[in-house]
């Protein structure tokens, strides 16, 4: 097939060698990102897009997904799926959707979980909103780069499944770093409540599949000194997202919003910025009750 990817960085780049490695061919833009080994480099992010029956987009927000969109959809061609990776808002999702069907073009939402690791790996789960004629046509490329596919609905399902599932993930990884700090408080050893907990009720994927303590269940980026794997500043990101949507859907998330709130804290007032968001352990163990 052949393949326009635009946004290269550290979630595109393995994603588009993936495809390259599994006999597609593949032409590529980003404005920094350096070109993955077998990806044709393009001079603009429409030439990428020119004469690609898919044309997949991994960008760091809405906004720049409506710019992107703008200069790519006048150069696609017709029948062509513009599937978009991004985590973006529902409104700028929706809003490119239309865009694209209304020159004659297909368009999915497919934002990702997994991470950089998964990414690279191809263990990406997608989570994909759109039609299913669309759907169809990208799956194959879905099962290259990822191990799980979910079709989730129309235009903006893809996103709100991701908005909702990175809610909870942000408020699991939250209490689970705060059993272990009052673990370690109580003398109870790390490695004690883990094994408890990650066979019990207080089991979790942050507890069992993401430990955030070094040393302890599974390897992470615990074990490296909290480098990302997932940035505090993403999170931040996708708990934002969280929080315009139960706004704009009037939505009571009081978790949601206290999580939101802890991680901007982290991020913007001490030294979470550029830290994995299960850094938030090493955050509790140095501080006391507010």
């Amino acid at each position: 097939m052949k393949i326009g990817f635009i946004g290269l960085g550290n979630m595109g780049g393995p994603m588009a060698a993936n495809l390259v490695a599994a006999g597609h061919s593949v032409t590529g833009f980003d404005l920094a990102a350096p070109m993955p080994e077998g990806v044709v480099r393009a001079a603009s992010a429409a030439e990428a897009a020119r004469e690609a029956e898919v044309v997949i987009t991994m960008l760091p927000n809405g906004q720049i997904l409506r710019a992107v969109a703008a200069e790519i959809i006048p150069a696609m061609s017709a029948g062509a799926v513009l599937c978009d990776c991004s985590t973006a808002d529902v409104e700028n999702t929706r809003a490119v959707a239309a865009e694209a069907e209304a020159a004659g073009l297909m368009a999915l939402d497919a934002p990702v979980s997994g991470g950089t690791g998964g990414a690279s790996a191809g263990t990406l789960t997608f989570m994909v909103g759109g039609a299913e004629a669309a759907y169809s046509k990208v799956l194959p490329l879905f099962d290259i780069m990822g191990r799980k596919a979910v079709h989730c609905g129309d235009s903006g399902a893809g996103q709100a499944a991701k908005t909702c599932n990175n809610m909870i993930l942000g408020a699991t990884m939250i209490v689970t770093c705060e059993a272990f700090a009052l673990a370690e408080r109580l003398g109870l050893a790390a490695d004690k409540l883990y094994d408890v907990a990650s066979t019990s009720s207080g089991n979790s994927w942050t507890m069992s599949a993401y430990t955030p303590v070094p040393g302890v269940g599974a390897q992470s980026p615990a074990d490296n000194d909290y480098t990302p794997g997932f940035a505090a500043e993403l999170m931040l990101k996708d708990l934002r997202l969280a929080l315009e949507a139960a706004r704009s859907t009037d939505t009571d998330t009081a978790m949601g919003t206290l999580a939101a709130t802890l991680y901007a804290r982290f991020v913007e007032e001490e030294d979470g910025r550029g830290r994995d968001f299960s850094a938030m352990l090493p955050r509790l163990r140095a501080k006391g009750r507010d």
